[in-house]
């Protein structure tokens, strides 16, 4: 077996074990005795390793695959509830020196217009988002030594919590920038950010270094092993991803999986998030010319079956994918979307001519985020904006220990209905607001403890009365 320990990439993101999983879930796919073992080791909502959950994967019984969505779902709801966090992403740079080839920034395309925002552009595309209703970010930047400096995105981060606009503000910066060392990590930490995002692209290493033949990002190692400086640096709270359709699904699969697992043994802290994005057109780019794309079922499945392998990790899903495909992926295990987004750089304050286009990839919901909030009431779900528990401390292993016992709820629950009610009293449409309120009397009405519930309902009056950032 492996080593999980180890923060070499080589061992615990080792391809002999993945090509063994991978064969392993094919002979025992209709294994009933087996599959039926795992859903129930399943429902304790305790996780699977990543050779049962490539079980559940690889199972083409129908009736099993209808157990594994319902299990999706249940796992879903008593860990999370029937809130949906928003969020929206922000492109301060698209130079990059990297040679990525499924990406528009690839130092190549001589296409795309090359732009880094000022701090005074920062300032305005932050207004810009804070007048949708936003309260939490997630940093983008190409990588570029020279024009995207670990100081440049400090100064960034710093100026973008410096906003105060009207009633809002921005509490939580995630970033998503290129792998860096453990000292430019506790910088970062120490900077203020939430959670430090890297998405691997493809775990399989052959292909990684097709798909990135130069530039510094070229290193496989050095990027597979990026979470583990993170964590060294002091950053308890990071998210992993794929870009699926880049190799094939079931590899990306186990080795996400191996990844979560190996941060858990090692740091006893597994990953705060886990992305699951599609390729994407984009300027110079072309998905067709990738054969490893999966359809809308198979990428339900794998949600689900990440849900249940994870159930402890919260799921995003980016406007990269339609209105009725986030539908389907919230039910089975997304609890993070963003609403409103812009792919380019300076894209909320200025829109982009079609002539000048310098997005990373095609939106395919283009909804404002008045109707994605619209929406997410409609199907039953709270939008919510919290921030609390990076604000209140509860990252990490505190974060986790709450999750995995479901405790987690008496906090995100109330907090919740607090930023909603915040932004229903500042940003919504008078029909958004109608049908919120209406969810959060019902909402109110069903949280079990009489203490918290009277706190609540409180500190919701006050928030119509002018009072801002309540948080359990």
């Amino acid at each position: 077996m492996y080593n999980v320990k180890s923060p070499k990439a080589e061992e615990f993101i080792a391809h002999d074990e993945i090509l063994d999983t991978i064969a392993y879930a094919k002979a025992n796919k209709h294994n009933v005795r087996l599959i039926d073992d795992i859903l129930r080791k399943a429902a304790t909502k305790g996780g699977l390793t990543h050779r049962e959950a490539a079980v559940l994967l690889e199972c083409d019984i129908e009736e099993k695959n209808q157990e594994i969505y319902r299990l999706a779902r249940e796992i879903k709801q008593d860990l999370y509830g029937n809130r949906i966090v928003l969020f929206a992403p922000l492109y301060l740079s698209n130079y990059c020196i990297n040679g990525c080839v499924y990406c528009p920034y690839h130092a190549k395309n001589k296409v795309i217009p090359r732009k880094k925002l000022s701090q005074e552009e920062i300032r305005k595309e932050v207004i810009a988002l804070q007048d949708m209703g936003h309260k939490r970010l997630a940093l983008e930047t190409g990588e570029d030594p020279v024009h995207n400096p670990i100081e440049y995105i400090l100064e960034s981060i710093k100026t973008i919590y410096s906003i105060k606009h009207k009633n809002g503000a921005i509490r939580r910066m995630n970033v998503n920038i290129a792998a860096t060392t453990v000292e430019d990590y506790r910088k970062l930490k120490e900077a203020g950010i939430g959670t430090y995002i890297l998405f691997q692209e493809t775990y399989h290493k052959e292909s990684y270094q097709k798909l990135h033949p130069t530039g510094p990002k070229s290193d496989y190692t050095y990027l597979t092993e990026a979470m583990d400086r993170a964590m060294q640096g002091g950053i308890d709270d990071v998210g992993l991803g794929v870009l699926f359709g880049l190799e094939q699904y079931r590899y990306e699969f186990v080795g996400l999986l191996m990844h979560a697992e190996h941060l858990e043994a090692a740091y006893g802290v597994g990953p705060h998030t886990i992305s699951v994005p599609r390729i994407r057109p984009a300027t110079d780019i072309d998905p067709d010319s990738f054969d490893n794309g999966l359809d809308d079922d198979t990428f339900a499945k794998v949600v689900a079956c990440i849900r249940i392998a994870v159930p402890y990790t919260g799921m995003i899903v980016s406007t990269r994918e339609s209105k009725e495909c986030r539908e389907k992926l919230l039910n089975l295990g997304a609890t993070q979307i963003s609403g409103g987004s812009r792919t380019s750089v300076g894209g909320y304050n200025e829109p982009e001519r079609t002539d000048d286009k310098s997005e990373q990839f095609e939106v395919s919901d283009k909804r404002t985020l008045d109707e994605v909030v619209n929406w997410l009431i409609r199907l039953g779900y709270i939008p919510s904006f919290c921030t609390a528990c990076y604000r209140e401390g509860r990252t990490g292993d505190r974060f986790m220990s709450l999750c995995k016992s479901g405790q987690i709820q008496n906090c995100c629950h109330p907090n919740a209905l607090f930023t909603l009610k915040e932004y229903l009293e500042d940003y919504a449409s008078q029909d958004t607001k109608i049908i919120g309120t209406d969810l959060i009397l019902k909402e109110l009405s069903r949280i079990p403890n009489e203490k918290v519930r009277k706190i609540a309902i409180k500190n919701i009056v006050d928030i119509k009365k002018g009072k801002r950032d309540f948080r359990f």
